[in-house]
């Protein structure tokens, strides 16, 4: 089975530093990672086409991702970063678009979980941002994580139009206790126009010594709740690598949904993520 894997980055520390990058625990991933880095590791993994997502909210990062998607046959898909609380949004997601490589971008992400405000997404300049998104056909990138989910959760039901894509599960500690991450996954999750990325769970669980079955609760929280058909699979690389090599996270993925039919695993590590940012 051919994969996609939905969800890497990549970053050169010489064209700008990734401020999120602090204290000597990133020491691992502080070097520059390319797409020639990931193609041996996704070949291995019979991972044929990727989606590249942003890590800074600069225009001129999305940019760049364009210009690799273009340039390798890898990479089938860019979510990038606009100013969704700009003016103009509207006319920066055209101009994007309007590149020679604009059809590579599929959906928009800011990172959310940094605001100070957990309502961050229902301000009004955001909503209307969001709002041009969806007028622009590209989906949009929750990256959240619980305190987050009530405000993505009315922004879901205020904006039927648009889809919406969860990063990594929203991002509850493992090991924690589920609730109420549970309860309002499950609740954005009985949004029909809202899907989930299987991913970033190896760095939110114990980097040294975690297992597949410390990640299995939380798993299956999101594939009852979503139904394989609205998950889909991603690596998280490099930032993976604080706590597992990339065939370790697809081995745990495998792991995760070893009791699923082969449909619904194909749905998984395929057919959500291409549906979903038309690929």
């Amino acid at each position: 089975m051919s994969r996609v894997d939905a969800h890497h980055h990549v970053w050169d520390l010489t064209v700008r530093e990734q401020s999120w990058m602090t204290g000597p625990e990133m020491d691992p991933i502080r070097k520059n990672f390319s797409i020639a880095d990931l193609a041996p590791l996704a070949a291995a993994a019979d991972v044929t086409a990727t989606v590249l997502v942003q890590t800074v909210g600069l225009l001129e990062e999305t940019v760049e991702f364009l210009e690799i998607a273009a340039g390798n046959d890898l990479v089938a898909g860019v979510v990038g970063w606009v100013d969704l609380t700009a003016p103009d949004v509207a006319d920066t997601l055209a101009s994007l678009l309007a590149r020679p490589d604009g059809s590579y971008l599929k959906a928009i992400r800011h990172q959310v979980h940094d605001e100070p405000d957990n309502d961050w997404l229902l301000r009004p300049d955001v909503q209307r941002g969001l709002n041009a998104v969806a007028d622009a056909g590209l989906a949009y990138d929750l990256l959240t994580k619980t305190p987050h989910l009530p405000a993505a959760i009315q922004t879901a039901r205020n904006l039927p139009q648009l889809t919406f894509v969860v990063d990594h599960i929203s991002k509850p500690v493992i090991g924690d206790p589920l609730e109420p991450w549970a309860t309002q996954l499950r609740t954005l999750a009985a949004q029909p126009n809202v899907t989930c990325k299987l991913s970033g769970m190896v760095t939110e669980a114990d980097w040294t010594t975690w297992q597949p079955k410390d990640l299995q609760p939380y798993a299956d929280v999101v594939l009852n709740a979503f139904t394989p058909n609205r998950v889909m699979f991603g690596s998280d690389w490099p930032v993976c690598l604080l706590a597992a090599s990339y065939a370790d996270v697809v081995a745990a993925a495998e792991t995760l949904t070893s009791t699923l039919t082969p449909t619904d695993r194909e749905a998984i590590f395929t057919t959500t993520a291409t549906r979903t940012y038309n690929l």
